[in-house]
């Protein structure tokens, strides 16, 4: 069992969730318990029966520790763990130079943020192994365990010993005695009292942390890379929009006669509130966006912040907006980490909260699809009412009166969310599947378990196929556009030209001068040689 223990020392950072693993591994080898993994190691423990009781012969040692294992041994398994650990810091060093080679600054944006998360991530594993004996050592009475768990005990089963570790048989609780700190296994059991957390809890607490991360990370990949698939016919769209520029005679016609008019604000109660929310909610499962859709929300976005360039390519300005928003998808923000910390805290038997919860991702998806879809009919809807006929091509305004709020960036927020508990549903089910079984009592029954797979799975083809390339081109018609309209030279020279106007406002006001108007705006459309001029004074670069 020692040269197990090899594991949580090199690259603790990047690598410490997966030791729990085989620590985990090895104390369910000898459960027979799904819900109370080590309960009849406990039992065979207090009988003096088994390896443990054998091993401990009249002396305190349930294992040898490093003093009395072969040093080739322990070699053997640090070389091992370093080996996998410098391949994947390789490979991840690798696939950043890519990325920079091939000028895709905000997916290599995208891996930092990455590699920040699994820092973050093995460090929570650190932490957790090295307190795990100061945790062991805060001693609650028994009664307070007695409520709110995930699964029913039975009555003549024995609590203490799910707590505790015999000193004769300690497969897990002298596992990580060099980093706990020590640590009396019966500490809490003199007292009369049991441990906060077992020592089984804390290794499967922050595996399943690791799986989580694991899993958003992977999954929002996922995602982008459906929606990226489905934008692919986009392309052919750009290139005919730009070919057709300009060729076509300037001639007058009758509002209803556009295509865009007649599938968007047409027919039987085109004038109904709750027809076109309905009609909006149905069309995201089919043909969410049309060739006309793409083609005429692409000129109202040219005619408002690039009138000056009619070759403006709409769909490479798309893509780059999508990898910058990539590098947000895949974090996990603070406020996430407490919505975890709220689910695990209703995971309570009889409760079935993860079968409701499971709704709440697929109702925010359809939410956001059926808004996104309505800006849309919201174009349309504004054109037709203005004008009975236009000369020239179908021209629609954007503006952020049509978003939540008046603020298209929190689409990508709700997304953010919506992707994120997918995973946790995801990633809980796995954990519990490779953990315990298919039948612990943890997972539930099999009745709220297979539609809350069904629904993971949903979730994730409709945020892929339809609901991220919505987002895609629906939130490009607010007031504001991404500073990715600009290639990175010109972003830089732009924001440092900025920062210099601020610091010279700054500089006469310390000299006496009067302060510059607050209201006079930054000049962007006299930007000239790149691929794009914005058009007018009130345009704004977004952070997003």
């Amino acid at each position: 069992m020692s040269d197990i223990r090899c594991i949580d020392s090199p690259y603790p950072l990047l690598f410490g969730p997966i030791s729990g693993l085989f620590h985990s591994n090895i104390a369910r080898s000898y459960s027979s318990s799904p819900v109370l993994p080590l309960r009849s190691i406990y039992s065979r423990q207090e009988r003096g029966e088994g390896h443990g009781a054998a091993m401990a012969g009249g002396g305190d040692e349930s294992a040898p520790t490093l003093e009395y294992t072969p040093t080739w041994i322990v070699a053997l398994v640090c070389s091992v763990i370093v080996l996998i650990s410098l391949i994947f810091e390789r490979l991840l060093h690798r696939l950043g130079k890519v990325l920079k080679k091939k000028n895709q600054k905000h997916l290599f944006d995208a891996l930092q943020k990455i590699k920040e998360e699994l820092m973050l991530l093995g460090f929570i594993s650190l932490l957790l192994v090295v307190f795990q004996g100061s945790i062991q050592r805060i001693c609650v009475s028994e009664s307070l365990t007695h409520h709110l768990r995930p699964c029913k005990r039975d009555d003549d089963a024995t609590l203490t010993a799910h707590y505790s570790v015999s000193s004769s048989g300690g497969i897990v609780g002298g596992g990580r005695r060099l980093l706990a700190g020590g640590g009396d296994s019966n500490y809490c059991q003199k007292k009369g009292k049991v441990p906060l957390l077992s020592l089984e809890a804390i290794h499967e607490l922050h595996i399943f942390i690791f799986v989580l991360a694991v899993s958003h990370v992977v999954l929002s990949a996922i995602t982008v890379v459906l929606g990226l698939a489905q934008m692919r016919t986009w392309r052919n769209w750009e290139d005919l929009a730009q070919n057709s520029q300009g060729n076509a005679p300037l001639k007058i016609n009758q509002v209803q006669q556009f295509e865009f008019i007649r599938k968007r604000f047409s027919g039987f109660g085109k004038d109904s509130f709750i027809s076109s929310w309905l009609r909006s909610f149905f069309k995201q499962f089919y043909g969410s966006i049309t060739k006309t859709d793409y083609t005429t929300m692409r000129l109202g976005f040219i005619m408002t912040h690039c009138k000056g360039n009619p070759k403006f390519n709409f769909y490479k300005y798309m893509i780059r907006v999508l990898e910058s928003d990539f590098k947000k998808v895949v974090g996990i923000s603070w406020y996430l980490w407490i919505f975890v910390m709220i689910f695990l805290a209703l995971n309570i038997a009889g409760w079935n909260a993860y079968f409701w919860i499971s709704f709440i991702p697929l109702i925010l998806l359809l939410a956001v699809g059926t808004k996104l879809e309505h800006i849309i009919t919201q174009l349309a809807h504004e054109v037709a009412e203005k004008h009975s006929a236009i000369a020239g091509d179908l021209v629609v305004t954007p503006s952020d009166h049509l978003f939540w709020f008046h603020r298209p960036k929190i689409v990508i927020s709700l997304i953010h969310f919506i992707l994120f508990q997918n995973a946790f549903e995801i990633a809980f089910f796995f954990w519990i599947l490779t953990t315990y079984s298919f039948d612990s009592c943890i997972m539930g029954k099999i009745g709220f378990v297979i539609p809350r797979i069904v629904i993971s799975v949903l979730i994730q083809l409709l945020c892929g196929y339809s609901t991220l390339p919505l987002y895609a081109i629906v939130t490009q018609m607010g007031n504001s556009f991404n500073k990715v309209i600009f290639d990175e030279n010109v972003q830089t020279k732009l924001f440092g030209w900025v920062e210099g106007v601020k610091k010279n406002a700054k500089g006469t006001t310390v000299k006496g001068h009067k302060k510059p108007d607050e209201s006079e705006g930054v000049l962007l459309q006299n930007v000239a040689g790149h691929e794009t001029t914005p058009g007018r004074r009130g345009n704004e670069i977004s952070e997003v």
